[in-house]
């Protein structure tokens, strides 16, 4: 009896039935509990890397609410110790440069530049897209290569250029600058998403008697809306941002942006540091604004095409 008690069980076929066999840790909570170091550890990553790129604006705000001895005083203190909210309203009145004239002007050649740039783009983007023609594939690296120069490069040419024309020192001039030299990004990543669409879609459209100026405002511009947020953002910002061109193209101070204006509290022998950060601060927040407006379809757009 114990020899066969030591035997493994053997069905009628002769196949050996293996006894049941337990799983170490089956039905405890042992598994759940290892996943949390793991998720608090990527937790304070992003907390540090948040407050890495955080750093800057933080010392920006406490530096806009101090007094430039204050923020010259070694040792230097981080937070200040008599906030001056009045630095906010002097700096408009400061005799080195005219802040409001400047904020105008970076306002109307940034929204200028944007909405040129989208109108020159989509109907490229879209005819790219959508018809395969012989020099097709030189035209977009034509285009790509365009983003290749900068404004600082070509800038002696555009200044003639604009002289001859009599567009020098304009908000014009610019508009122009700023759209051409972003013209390239928005045909790139709008063609990509106008070529995502499918054709079939807008033959129906054309099937059910939408002329093609129909279809395309009806149909092809909702589906790719991700991707025209997304290009305006960028080029939008690129605009807000220019710098290089702006020194040069419009000398008169009026018609400077918020960029190169800044510069102008920066001296030789002595710089207006709270104004410095005051300005910057002002400048960014239009920036974070439409960020936090649009960031849905920011996403959206950033993100489609990558699931198939």
């Amino acid at each position: 009896m114990s020899e066969l008690a030591s035997e493994p069980m053997t069905s009628t076929r002769g196949a050996v039935l293996d006894p049941p066999r337990t799983v170490a840790g089956a039905g405890t909570s042992a598994a759940p509990h290892r996943k949390e170091p793991k998720r608090w550890g990527l937790t304070a990553v992003g907390v540090v890397v948040a407050l890495v790129f955080l750093a800057p604006y933080l010392i920006m705000l406490t530096g806009s609410l101090k007094s430039r001895q204050e923020i010259l005083k070694v040792p230097p203190e981080y937070l200040p110790t008599d906030v001056k909210l009045d630095n906010f309203i002097n700096m408009w009145g400061t005799p080195e440069t005219p802040l409001p004239d400047n904020l105008l002007s970076t306002v109307v050649i940034s929204l200028g530049g944007t909405l040129l740039a989208l109108l020159a783009a989509l109907p490229a983007a879209y005819y790219t897209a959508r018809h395969n023609f012989r020099l097709k594939l030189p035209f977009m690296l034509l285009v790509l290569v365009t983003q290749m120069l900068q404004p600082t490069v070509l800038a002696s040419g555009l200044f003639r250029e604009f002289v001859t024309l009599e567009i020098n020192d304009t908000w014009l001039a610019m508009i122009l600058v700023n759209a051409a030299f972003n013209l390239s990004f928005a045909v790139w990543i709008m063609h990509s998403f106008f070529a995502t669409v499918p054709k079939e879609i807008e033959e129906a459209a054309w099937l059910d008697g939408c002329s093609r100026t129909q279809s395309m405002r009806q149909i092809m511009l909702p589906l790719v809306w991700p991707g025209i947020v997304t290009a305006i953002i960028f080029t939008f910002i690129a605009c807000w941002n220019e710098f290089a061109a702006s020194l040069i193209l419009l000398p008169t101070d009026t018609n400077q942006p918020l960029t190169v204006a800044l510069t102008r509290f920066i001296g030789q022998y002595e710089s207006a540091w709270q104004y410095v950060f005051a300005i910057s601060l002002i400048g960014i927040l239009p920036v974070v604004a439409l960020f936090a407006m649009i960031e849905k379809h920011l996403v959206s757009g950033l993100t489609a095409g990558g699931v198939k």
